[in-house]
């Protein structure tokens, strides 16, 4: 099975989406909690680009402050998010955009800030329902800002129509099951890694799509075979490049490495950054970043499904073993450790290259364009770093994530391929200005 990645040629629309909607339509809506309350003083300091973006704050606080969630999980968690939220805001404005997955009624003057707030508060709530308490203050401290009244009142409406739409497409989606990878003994078979030697993420693998309709139709080359001249290429670079000790690595690609690997996204504050400093209206912001989150959710799922097909060595078991792999080009290294800690999961394709170019897919697709510049500080590093377009943003965490001594180059590469495909399919299918 060696097969290049291809996309699928599955027509739009397998997934029923009018079903959904009138699911949801027919049904009441309930009011939200708190409707009848006093009102507190709202916080100063809101997002001065609006509440989808103070929605989305208020989601990575709930995913990674508090509930902890890895990197891939949160992806789910934020597509589920900003999927509802997009669909909200989009139904407010009177639908121009396809709807992900249902365009509820609204009418004229229905307050979008409160389609936000119950969108996002409805779906954090199901996904999190241990945070009732603080996500409920942030709720009611966002309405506490909006008069009361009609315009309100729809704006609720909307937003509890959208969330309720998304919780009844996500429910019982496999999440955080009981998966596990497969353990091999054998060179080339991925085995737990230190320090904690944990299984996570697998249920990933099986995953229902947001949008693509069989993540087995993406497909990658696999890892090069352990007696090739690239395979001994691969392990050479990330040996001498991505050593905890390497005198090899430059300043500035510890300095990436480190970057990259700050757990709590650093794409996240970049895209909400790319919002507001291009001063999106609410539709548009939210839109950004349901195309950016929804697509890597299902570049994830099938990076996953890959994942656990090749089930391929780490380079933090194979440098210590390579004087089993039958390579005469490989040098064994027992006491070799990475940079940064190796994830709990199989090896190739790269998980965070899947992600981040299908989030530089998506926030390509929305500006039509690559020549985007950015910049990000991430707490992890304790640096700022800056890219003068999305392409040079994708080739550098390829090369980082060889400094941090975690992946291969083709593992990299191919995990790039990959989630761009994805995303692609996705971006065809979703979010496209209704009749073009």
């Amino acid at each position: 099975m060696s097969q290049s990645i291809r996309e699928p040629v599955n027509s739009r629309g397998t997934r029923s989406k009018a079903a959904i909607a009138a699911l949801i339509l027919a049904a009441p809506v309930v009011a939200a909690p708190g409707t009848a309350r006093a009102r507190p003083a709202a916080a100063p300091g809101a997002h001065p680009a609006g509440a989808v973006l103070t929605w989305d704050v208020h989601a990575e606080t709930a995913i990674f402050d508090r509930a902890r969630q890895s990197p891939t999980a949160a992806a789910r968690s934020f597509a589920i998010v900003q999927g509802a939220v997009y669909d909200a805001v989009n139904a407010v404005a009177g639908a121009p955009y396809e709807p992900y997955l249902v365009a509820p009624r609204s009418r004229p003057g229905d307050s979008t800030p409160a389609a936000v707030a119950t969108a996002a508060y409805r779906t954090l709530r199901w996904l999190f329902p241990d945070q009732a308490e603080p996500l409920r203050a942030q709720y009611e401290q966002a309405l506490a800002a909006i008069p009361d009244g009609r315009p309100e009142r729809g704006g609720v409406a909307v937003g509890a129509a959208a969330a309720a739409a998304m919780i009844e497409a996500r429910r019982d989606d496999g999440a955080f099951s009981d998966a596990t990878w497969r353990v091999g003994t054998r060179p080339g078979e991925w085995r737990p890694t230190p320090p904690g030697f944990l299984q996570v993420g697998a249920w990933y693998a099986t995953l229902k799509p947001f949008v693509i309709d069989d993540p087995g139709d993406y497909r990658t080359p696999g890892p090069p075979a352990l007696r090739s001249a690239a395979y001994a290429r691969d392990l050479n670079e990330v040996q001498s490049l991505g050593s905890a000790a390497s005198t090899s690595r430059t300043p500035d690609q510890t300095d990436a490495a480190k970057w990259w690997d700050d757990p709590r996204q650093v794409e996240w504050a970049i895209g909400r950054q790319l919002a507001a400093t291009r001063r999106l209206g609410e539709l548009q912001t939210a839109r950004l970043l349901a195309m950016a989150g929804v697509a890597a959710a299902d570049a994830l799922v099938a990076c996953y499904k890959e994942k656990k097909y090749w089930s391929f060595w780490r380079p933090v078991t194979a440098i210590p073993l390579a004087d089993t792999d039958g390579n005469p080009a490989t040098r064994a290294d027992p006491s070799w450790t990475p940079l940064r800690t190796t994830a709990p999961s199989t090896e190739y394709p790269s998980g965070h290259a899947c992600y981040t170019s299908a989030v530089t897919a998506g926030w390509g697709r929305f500006f039509g364009r690559d020549d985007i510049s950015f910049s990000a500080y991430s707490a992890d590093s304790g640096t700022t770093r800056r890219y003068g377009s999305l392409a040079e943003a994708r080739a550098e965490l390829g090369e980082a994530r060889i400094w941090a001594g975690v992946h291969y180059r083709s593992a990299s590469d191919d995990g790039t391929r990959l989630g761009s495909a994805v995303a692609r399919a996705v971006l065809d299918r979703e979010f496209g200005r209704r009749g073009d």
